[in-house]
């Protein structure tokens, strides 16, 4: 086949083929693609993946060519085509290899399959942290759900209670010392307390479930809903896959703030029920710390910091994979050229480098301080308690788990270095 007659080929992709948008990974863009038929899962560069979205049936490649040359200023050559088109044919993408050709594992770095192993619920359990399934079929469930509060996604419904909700938080910020003094008086009363922690409990559940209802509406897969724990600290997770693949970042976004709205939305019943009460007795107070600890749950949820929804909404916003970790190779990197130890942040773009660098010393100094008031307080807890002596031992104690985790990554990088060299042998 000669170039000209090449050229005016009109391959097409995949309708039904799943094409997310662009996610920066360091200094790296891709874009996701999944092939619903095999479950594969691939990330393209954005040449590839402009490539790939332009075939549609009707345009030629000479045109995609002209289009692709106008948008990163280099020509394909009759080579670059052929390469391309084996490696769009191979995997199955293109309209006449589908459905019964074989797949051949891409090559990376032109496509590489999409991880999601790095989810905690992909990590075996055990005493100190994991997971178990509260829910047998996840995806039927939510399904059901979804199809009996059709009327709850109405704009109307949605407005209503998204003013409600407004006028709610707004009393609340200006009775916020009745609410201090309610949740004062409730930590008086033991069963009280109990019957709190349980409804919170509840509104925990539906915020899960309000993760998995949006996700589905813009075409993810709940997989699992279940209860997580990383003692001392145990709470509910539902998993919505495919997210990667929503058409618009909005989509993403609201997926994942659909819980905190959820958690505020359950409770006004509970807020009219506080305005409703006498204020001087006990479902006064119970009903007001509920609504100042089920805010607290919310508006902490929003702060972005992993695992935190305001996390994933920021990485979403931003186009980013993974936000904490890509800041601090980032911060590293900048610290390092500074010393004039290797090249630097010189990989990075500008818009790259406002992103982790901001991101990554908000995380570093929000950690620092949430970790100075956690041993601060503790600290003073037991010098008041049981003298001054034992203030320190918090200290004491991280100091010597940091130094443990320190000798464990040298030992466990001493063996693997002495198997290699054995295997080598």
């Amino acid at each position: 086949m000669t170039t000209d007659s090449m050229l005016q080929l009109r391959p097409r992709r995949r309708q039904d083929l799943r094409l997310g948008p662009g996610t920066l990974r360091g200094t790296t863009v891709t874009h996701p693609v999944l092939d619903p038929v095999t479950g594969g899962r691939y990330e393209l560069r954005p040449k590839e993946f402009f490539v790939l979205s332009s075939l549609d049936g009707t345009a030629t490649l000479g045109e995609v060519g002209e289009a692709y040359a106008v948008r990163f200023g280099v020509r394909l050559g009759e080579r670059n085509w052929q390469q391309l088109l084996v490696l769009l044919h191979g995997r199955g993408l293109l309209v006449a290899d589908h459905p019964n050709a074989q797949r051949p594992p891409a090559a990376r770095p032109v496509a590489a399959a999409a991880d999601e192993a790095g989810d905690p619920a992909d990590r075996p359990s055990n005493l100190l942290a994991g997971r178990t399934r509260m829910v047998a079929d996840a995806d039927a469930f939510i399904e059901g759900v979804h199809r009996r509060t059709g009327f709850a996604r109405s704009r109307a419904f949605l407005t209503a209670l998204l003013v409600v909700t407004a006028a709610m938080l707004a009393d609340l910020g200006l009775h916020g010392g009745l609410l201090a003094h309610d949740l004062r008086e409730l930590a008086h009363r033991p069963v009280l307390v109990l019957a709190v922690g349980v409804v919170l409990w509840v509104s925990l559940g539906l915020h899960e479930v309000a993760h998995g209802l949006v996700g589905r509406a813009y075409g993810g897969r709940v997989t699992e809903i279940g209860l997580r724990w990383r003692l001392p600290v145990t709470y509910l997770y539902c998993l919505v896959r495919d997210m990667a693949f929503f058409s618009r970042r909005g989509h993403q976004v609201a997926t994942v703030l659909a819980g905190p709205a959820t958690n505020l939305v359950f409770l006004l019943p509970f807020w009219a029920g506080w305005l409703l009460v006498p204020r001087a007795g006990p479902a006064h107070y119970a009903l007001g710390g509920l609504l100042l600890l089920g805010v607290a749950t919310a508006a902490g949820n929003l702060v972005p910091l992993p695992p935190l929804d305001g996390y994933k909404t920021l990485g979403y916003l931003t186009g980013t994979s993974r936000l904490a970790a890509d800041s601090r190779v980032f911060l590293r990197l900048a610290v390092a050229g500074w010393f004039g130890r290797g090249p630097g942040t010189a990989g990075y773009s500008g818009r790259t480098r406002w992103v982790y660098g901001v991101y990554g010393v908000f995380n570093a100094l929000v950690t620092a301080a949430l970790a100075g008031g956690l041993l601060a307080g503790a600290g003073l807890w037991l010098a008041g308690r049981y003298g001054t002596a034992t203030g320190f031992l918090p200290l004491i104690v991280v100091v010597a788990a940091l130094a443990l985790r320190r000798l464990g990554m040298a030992a466990r990088a001493k063996r693997e270095a002495l198997a290699a060299h054995r295997s080598a042998a």
